[in-house]
């Protein structure tokens, strides 16, 4: 079942409320049914608390490490950062911060001012070319702010990826990146592959004719999505230009397989060349019956499952939180974790990162993630831990400190 349209690869929600008629986000967070919301609804402070030092990694890598644990609340909840190893990840980053200041593009629904990224998150461009659709009163403009009721789905994929470690709310897989929010989804929830070539150019830092240049360029573009109004047959030729072009660029690719349960191939971005595609796996490691699958898909990573999905914060839940599965969930995982490798050694292309993510995945439990060998998802799940232990142990200068990509 989906509660989208297809486009936002999302399957389900839990808890997800009810909306009015589209608005102009940021959506007010909802009052809960019952308890108190999540302290990260509350004012900012000015200043942070202090972290807990980070230790060493354990020398076993075959057990997942637990020696740093974010104090955010919501993360003993966060099974799915266990699933990707994410904390043996960040206990190999102690020298560097715990994370890396590199910029991430989500090309979704749009800007939405998350607490989890205070300060790091920007409104980037409104790439929706349709009036009708837009539902901001004209096409194209400088204001990338989500309207409507699916905005929160850019929201909680930009928490996935670079929400603080700060006592509050959840944990993000890189909580130092800055999310450039590239809205390119109408309050219908289509893409216009026009749009959304566009927006993939822009968010790179490649010119756009008509459109100002893009001062904060993504090395990492994040699509939980797949453009509407074209056969599901190939990747569109426009979609395929753009992405070539934004991968000479320097920036990779990550897309979400989409959730029709069908082969992933006939699917723009997730059946294009030099795309990192992702699918769904629950927690027990298997492909949920909604997860596009086949030979263009790379890896796996978490997604959920309906009554299981991905706990995140988001304003527009009750009491600040969602559950949502999907493939959109599943490739936010992948695409903080490409963020860490970038900045851990920026000389890297898309190409060995894509290499360095499959190459150190997770074997499947049962050596495939579905009984039916034809539905391939990859060569495993997300191993972050040891993506960031092969940079790390490979020859070559690692990142210098203090400055965004």
């Amino acid at each position: 079942m989906k509660a989208l349209p297809s486009v936002l690869l999302t399957a389900a929600l839990v808890g997800a409320g009810a909306f009015a008629a589209p608005q102009i986000i940021p959506v007010p967070a909802l009052p809960p049914s019952s308890g108190t919301p999540l302290p990260e609804l509350a004012p900012l402070p000015t200043r942070s608390a202090p972290l807990p030092p980070l230790v060493p990694l354990s020398p076993s890598p075959s057990t997942p490490s637990t020696s740093y644990r974010p104090s955010d609340p919501l993360f003993a909840r966060q099974w799915n950062l266990q699933a990707i190893r994410a904390p043996g990840a960040w206990a190999q980053l102690a020298g560097t911060g715990r994370g890396a200041r590199v910029t991430v593009a989500v090309l979704d629904t749009g800007f939405v001012n998350s607490p989890e990224l205070a300060g790091r998150v920007v409104n980037g461009y409104d790439f929706v070319s349709d009036p009708a659709r837009a539902g901001d009163g004209n096409g194209r403009d400088r204001d990338a702010s989500g309207v409507g009721e699916f905005a929160y789905h850019a929201e909680v994929i930009g928490n996935l990826i670079g929400a603080a470690h700060d006592g509050r709310g959840m944990a993000g897989i890189n909580p130092q990146a800055r999310v450039v929010q590239v809205r390119v989804a109408g309050t219908d929830g289509m893409v216009d592959p026009q749009d959304l070539a566009d927006g993939l150019r822009w968010a790179a830092g490649l010119s756009v004719p008509g459109t100002p240049l893009n001062l904060n360029p993504a090395r990492v573009l994040n699509l939980s999505l797949f453009a509407d109004f074209i056969p599901l047959t190939g990747c569109d030729t426009r979609i395929q230009a753009a992405v070539d072009a934004v991968t000479a660029r320097g920036a990779l690719v990550v897309a979400g397989a989409a959730n029709d349960g069908a082969d992933a191939r006939g699917y723009s971005p997730a059946g294009c060349r030099n795309v990192l595609t992702v699918t769904s796996v629950t927690q027990g490691g298997q492909r949920p019956s909604y997860a596009n699958w086949g030979t263009s898909v790379a890896l796996a990573a978490p997604g959920g499952e309906p009554g299981h999905g991905i706990p995140a914060s988001s304003v527009s839940g009750p009491g600040g939180e969602r559950s949502p599965n999907g493939t959109s969930f599943a490739a936010p995982h992948a695409a903080g974790v490409a963020s860490l490798l970038f900045g851990l050694k920026p000389t890297l292309t898309p190409a060995q990162v894509r290499d360095l993510l499959t190459r150190t995945a997770t074997p499947f439990p049962t050596g495939r993630c579905d009984s039916d060998p034809r539905k391939l998802c990859g060569r495993g799940t997300l191993n972050a831990e040891a993506a960031v232990r092969a940079v790390l142990t490979s020859p070559g200068p690692s990142a210098p400190t203090g400055t965004l990509r």
